[in-house]
């Protein structure tokens, strides 16, 4: 049941990394009219604890062992869809975004976001609204805004998934990828993942033939 009037707003607070979880947590119950009823390590123990405590919120990481957190936010929101489920993550990515909101999530805050910004947020999504980040924000208006002027190559990719593109077209390895990039191997290998899945290629050179077909990677 949401809360309402002078009811506390009950939340179940979901992050694999305890020191995060604590402080969040005192975070929290300093807040007024915010009670924190469970904690979760994982994807599956916040599938569990949004079963056992059917809170108005869950906060909910994006990364986290044995079930994501995107997928424990399809599966709360599935069983339970009462559940408002925000999500407090590092990851700032469209895609990450887009499939939160797919699966269900009222919100989407990064761990930047101060004190001030998760209490609106929790009792934002509580009352079932929707809320972002301003930056987070301003990029979904960009997103859906009506295109002006020519469309660009391959719309569909996200402006990561873009210079991923244009880094593989001018023939730079995943290694050279991500120093450029300054991200992780691992991310630059979802990355092109996706992009081939979005291109619709099978490998690396089919990818190559369509930038460069497109224009990319000429400078």
């Amino acid at each position: 049941m949401t809360a309402t009037g002078d009811e506390n707003v009950r939340v179940v607070l979901v992050d694999d990394h305890p020191m995060f979880r604590d402080g969040l947590k005192v975070a929290l119950s300093a807040m007024s009219g915010v009670e924190v009823v469970a904690e979760a390590a994982t994807g599956a123990e916040a599938v569990t604890a949004a079963a056992e405590h059917q809170p108005d919120v869950v906060i909910m990481d994006v990364n986290m062992p044995d079930l994501n957190g995107i997928d424990a936010t399809r599966r709360i929101v599935t069983e339970s869809p009462h559940i408002g489920v925000l999500v407090l993550t590092m990851f700032d990515e469209d895609e990450s975004v887009f499939q939160a909101m797919r699966a269900g999530a009222r919100g989407y805050l990064l761990k930047g976001a101060d004190q001030a910004d998760i209490a609106r947020a929790v009792q934002a999504v509580a009352r079932g609204d929707a809320i972002f980040g301003p930056a987070l924000a301003q990029r979904l208006i960009g997103y859906f805004a009506p295109a002006r002027g020519a469309v660009a190559p391959f719309s569909g990719l996200t402006d990561r998934e873009r210079e991923v593109l244009e880094l593989l077209a001018r023939g730079r390895s995943n290694a050279e990828i991500a120093r450029a990039l300054y991200v992780s191997p691992k991310t630059v290998r979802n990355h092109v993942s996706n992009v081939f899945a979005k291109l619709q290629v099978s490998d690396r050179a089919q990818a190559i033939v369509r930038a460069r077909e497109a224009g990319l990677g000429e400078s």
